[in-house]
């Protein structure tokens, strides 16, 4: 057994540490990792998208249902940004990502017990919880593992791990669905075999950050400095309606095609709803920045259209349309995402970056919940497709009344 010892210091010096170093991994090879690690904890909050026709099969519960099994995950993203956002910066980056593993873990575990829609839930809060705690730890960790004249790269890193492994989760979900035996389970085991692996990785990277002491849970409470309200409410009204849009094909897609176009199968609803996240990632990486100021004002157009589309396909019944809508619109949600994070991010002050930044993301995970859930509610009293139509002219009302406001805000400048 390795004998742990702290040496005596002089007067009014912490004493010496003799334990032992923990293994690490360099700190260009501890980029990878985490980035991998990244990629495969967002993978499994999308995992179960393609599944919630067989799971409304086997448990006989309605669309309506579907919505709020889905806008669990919101409330543990939630959660998690008021409670977690800022433990990171106390008590180190790969200390705040382990949990996020383990929280993600359990939510994989739970839905491969899960016979009832509480256990769903459930699985849907523990993944919500695995995001939140994931999503701003790791873009900060692989910023600080990055060369210091490397933070654009790795920005660009932490937006394709987000982005491509929200993504990835419904494609492979949907392909181990459609084209192996136990559909309800072995996505869930599949994934928790990558979150081991990955977890050895972030257990064997360097912590980037000094531990100052002992977290506290604070709650961060949302708020944004005067001089920043007008552009924050621009940008959030945009993002709102940006997240809307990707609630809804990732909650009601799936049941969009099978009742309504009568096409069935977890690799076409996994791959639909893969199209809308790879879209928004093209968006974020090649639109934003040679768009400059009128990214946001694209992006509020690119919504309009694509919700247009997404309209005449549940009329007429077309595959074709409803894939145009997907692209379209993720286009549209990616630029107005982070269009609206640049603007947001210019003008807040230094000190106050990161509060604003988090109030942001809070309205977006609101957005990215309630209005899916009312879809639900809708659904089950006019029918599913009224629903949908009703719902993409809401958010292209919105997105309308963004591109006013944008319009106006840069005339006043």
């Amino acid at each position: 057994m390795t004998m742990r010892s702290r040496l005596p210091a002089p007067p009014g010096q912490p004493p010496v540490d003799t334990r032992p170093h923990r293994p690490a991994v360099a700190r260009g090879t501890a980029f990878w990792l985490v980035a991998l690690a990244f990629a495969v904890t967002m993978a499994g909050t999308t995992l179960p998208t393609p599944l919630y026709p067989l799971y409304q099969h086997r448990l006989g519960f309605s669309t309506l249902m579907t919505t709020v099994v889905f806008a669990a995950y919101a409330v543990g993203v939630v959660t998690a940004l008021v409670l977690f956002g800022r433990v990171s910066d106390v008590f180190g980056r790969r200390r705040t990502l382990l949990p996020g593993l383990v929280c993600a873990a359990a939510g994989g575990l739970v839905f491969l017990a899960a016979d009832s829609l509480p256990l769903l839930i459930a699985g849907r809060v523990l993944s919500g919880l695995s995001a939140g705690i994931f999503t701003g730890t790791a873009t900060a960790a692989l910023v600080d593992l990055a060369d210091e004249k490397a933070s654009d790269r790795a920005t660009l890193v932490a937006t394709v791990a987000n982005m491509g492994g929200l993504g990835a989760g419904p494609l492979l979900a949907g392909l181990l669905a459609q084209l192996a035996p136990a559909p309800l389970r072995l996505p869930f085991e599949v994934h928790l075999g990558m979150l081991a692996l990955v977890t050895v990785g972030v257990w064997l990277m360097p912590e980037p950050v000094r531990i100052t002491g002992r977290p506290r849970l604070r709650v961060t409470r949302p708020r944004v400095p005067e001089r920043v309200r007008a552009t924050f409410l621009r940008a959030s009204i945009a993002g709102f309606a940006s997240f809307a849009v990707l609630g809804l094909f990732t909650a009601v897609a799936p049941s969009f095609l099978g009742r309504l176009l009568h096409l069935s199968g977890p690799a076409l609803s996994g791959g639909v709803v893969c199209t809308v996240f790879a879209a928004s990632t093209i968006g974020q990486i090649t639109l934003v920045r040679p768009l400059g100021r009128a990214a946001l004002s694209v992006g509020c157009g690119l919504l309009i259209a694509g919700m247009a589309l997404l309209i005449a396909g549940l009329a007429v019944e077309s595959l074709a349309l409803l894939v145009g809508a997907a692209v379209t619109a993720g286009l549209g949600q990616g630029v107005s995402f982070r269009a609206g994070l640049t603007v947001i991010n210019a003008e807040a002050p230094i000190g106050q970056r990161a509060e604003v930044a988090s109030t942001y993301f809070i309205v977006l995970y609101v957005a990215i919940s309630a209005p899916v859930v009312g879809v639900g509610v809708a659904a089950d009293v006019v029918g599913l497709r009224a629903a949908g139509i009703g719902f993409g002219l809401v958010v292209a009302l919105l997105a309308v009344s963004a591109l006013v406001a944008v319009r106006r805000g840069r005339r006043a400048q």
